[in-house]
C-alpha cells in the first residue's frame, strides 16, 4: 500500500471529522428550541417555574402583576402590591420595569415592621413604587445606571457580567424577565427610599 496514499486518506478522514465538529458546535440539534426565559440571567432564574402561569413563557404572556403572581418566589410581594391597591397601576402601564424582591428579601424585614408597612397603605404605596422605573431597563442599562422611579426617588445600579447590585444593597439574582409590559429584575432585598 502506498504510504504516501494513506497519508492523504488519514488527513481528508481528520480534516472532514474537524470540520463537522466545528460545524456541528456551531448548529443545534433540529429537536433544540432557544431556551425558556432566553435572555434572563442570575442564579435565581433556576428557580423559576419551568411551566404554567410562573414560568417564563407563562410570564411573558401576561401584564407584570398577573405575571408575578404565578411565580411563588413573587408571592409577598403579590400580596402587598394587592393591599396597596396597584395591581390595575402596573398591569396597565407601557415598557415598566419592575424591581421585584422575592419572598426571602421581604423575610430579611423583622415581621413586626413588615406587618405595620403592610397595614400602612401609603407607606407600602411608597415602598412598591420606589421598585418601578417607568422606562425599561434592560441587562447593558445595569452595568452603570442611574433611574428615577415612580415613587420619585432614584435606583442606582452597577456591575457586570451576571452579577448587578441596586443601590449596593439588592442583589439582581434573575435579571431581565419578560411579561407583556414589563422588564422584571428579581432582586433580594426590599429597597426602601429614602
Amino acid at each position: 500500500m502506498n504510504t504516501s496514499l494513506t497519508r492523504h486518506r488519514v488527513s481528508a478522514a481528520l480534516a472532514a471529522a474537524a470540520l463537522s465538529v466545528s460545524l456541528g458546535a456551531l448548529t443545534p440539534p433540529a429537536s433544540a428550541s432557544a431556551p425558556e426565559g432566553d435572555g434572563a440571567f442570575g442564579p435565581g432564574c433556576a428557580s423559576v417555574p419551568k411551566e404554567g402561569a410562573g414560568s417564563f413563557e407563562g410570564m411573558a404572556d401576561d401584564p407584570v402583576a398577573t405575571a408575578a403572581s404565578g411565580n411563588p418566589a413573587l408571592s409577598t410581594l403579590v400580596t402587598a402590591v394587592e393591599k396597596a391597591g396597584l395591581v390595575d397601576t402596573l398591569n396597565n402601564a407601557k415598557d415598566i420595569t419592575v424591581f421585584a424582591p422575592t419572598n426571602d428579601a421581604f423575610a430579611k424585614i423583622p415581621k413586626a415592621d413588615l406587618d405595620k408597612a403592610l397595614a400602612d397603605k401609603a407607606t407600602l404605596t411608597k415602598i412598591l413604587t420606589y421598585h418601578v422605573v417607568d422606562e425599561p431597563v434592560e441587562k447593558a442599562d445595569l452595568a452603570d445606571g442611574s433611574f428615577k422611579t415612580l415613587q420619585g426617588g432614584t435606583l442606582t445600579t452597577s456591575g457586570s457580567g451576571d452579577a448587578y447590585k441596586v443601590n449596593d444593597t439588592a442583589t439582581v439574582v434573575c435579571g431581565d424577565v419578560q411579561t407583556a409590559n414589563a422588564t422584571v429584575h428579581i432582586i433580594d432585598t426590599v429597597l426602601m427610599p429614602q
